[in-house]
């Protein structure tokens, strides 16, 4: 069983599309469970009307401690971190767990193929305009051309959504707290994986997830994720990514590093960061008050009854 996690803020038409595309296109039975971030949108009543297992906060916690309430109270052996903005295809579970069974028992990061509205600068998403909202969504033209694609696996890449073992999610800590609200959480939580074994960063082209794209980050207050990552790690992501992520997809994989150190750049530039500020200051701006926001027991007992199907 999985245990899906979705962090939702304020999204609610993108939600329900979500939830409804989980809950008529997955092959197998899930457990699905959601942070709500303020939730005055109604999105709050909505998931209590579906008997959704959840979590809430006044206010938008960031997605680093609204995965991790949610992973707290998962069940499955395996954690799929969900956009509340993604729409699933039929089967996208069932090649995702196939492909999870086909890597044996070490340590894996898998994704799904994304397909997106309009063209950015992230070249491992796949174009195609089914409608840029809920409103302009075209399912049925979306079904027919993800039936008739053939996309193959993508090695070395990392992307979302993101399906991880929970012991593996365990082992590491979830996401980490200093990069909220939520910048280059995603790269810091590949660094950890890589330091426990991971060498298996895929995307599987049979699994197809349309995402809408980008409904939550372009609200928030963005803190300087690529600092942190540096000031932390003594490495900057994209030496991280080329040194490490991406020869695990060539036939020199086995020549990336256990312990990747940062290029004579990426230390000047990390002496730099430190002595014109600190990450804490990233959280101060985003949420001052941000201990007031959680809500008492949000990880145990604001939980609803799965409805059947989840």
């Amino acid at each position: 069983m999985l245990s899906i996690l979705i962090p939702t803020w304020n999204n609610l038409p993108y939600l329900r599309l979500c939830v409804d595309s989980l809950r008529r296109h997955s092959a197998l039975p899930h457990e699905i469970l959601v942070h709500v971030n303020d939730g005055a949108d109604g999105t709050l009543q909505w998931v209590r009307e579906q008997g959704l297992a959840h979590t809430h906060s006044g206010g938008n916690v960031g997605i680093c401690l609204a995965l991790n309430q949610l992973a707290a109270m998962a069940r499955g052996q395996w954690l799929l971190y969900l956009n509340d903005d993604m729409f699933c295809t039929p089967g996208w579970d069932r090649e995702l767990l196939a492909a999870a069974g086909r890597c044996g028992p070490q340590p894996v990061f898998l994704s799904s193929m994304l397909v997106e509205p309009a063209r950015t600068s992230n070249v491992l998403v796949n174009v195609a305009d089914f409608g840029g909202d809920p409103a302009a969504f075209d399912e049925q033209a979306l079904l027919r051309y993800a039936s008739s694609q053939r996309f193959a696996d993508i090695d070395g890449a990392a992307s979302q959504p993101t399906l991880v073992r929970r012991a593996d999610w365990q082992l590491v800590g979830g996401y980490s707290l200093e990069f909220g609200p939520g910048m280059s959480s995603d790269d810091d939580f590949l660094m950890k994986l890589w330091l426990i074994g991971c060498r298996t960063f895929r995307i599987v082209g049979s699994s197809v997830v349309y995402h809408f794209a980008c409904r939550s980050t372009a609200k928030i207050r963005r803190n300087k994720g690529g600092r942190t990552f540096l000031l932390k790690w003594g490495i900057s992501q994209q030496t991280f990514k080329d040194l490490c992520i991406s020869r695990t997809g060539t036939a020199q994989g086995g020549e990336a590093p256990n312990l990747p150190t940062g290029s004579w750049h990426d230390r000047i530039k990390r002496v730099g960061y430190a002595a014109a500020g600190y990450p804490l200051s990233d959280l101060a701006k985003w949420e001052p008050d941000l201990p007031r926001l959680l809500e008492p027991g949000a990880g145990q007992g604001d939980q609803g009854e799965e409805t059947p199907g989840s």
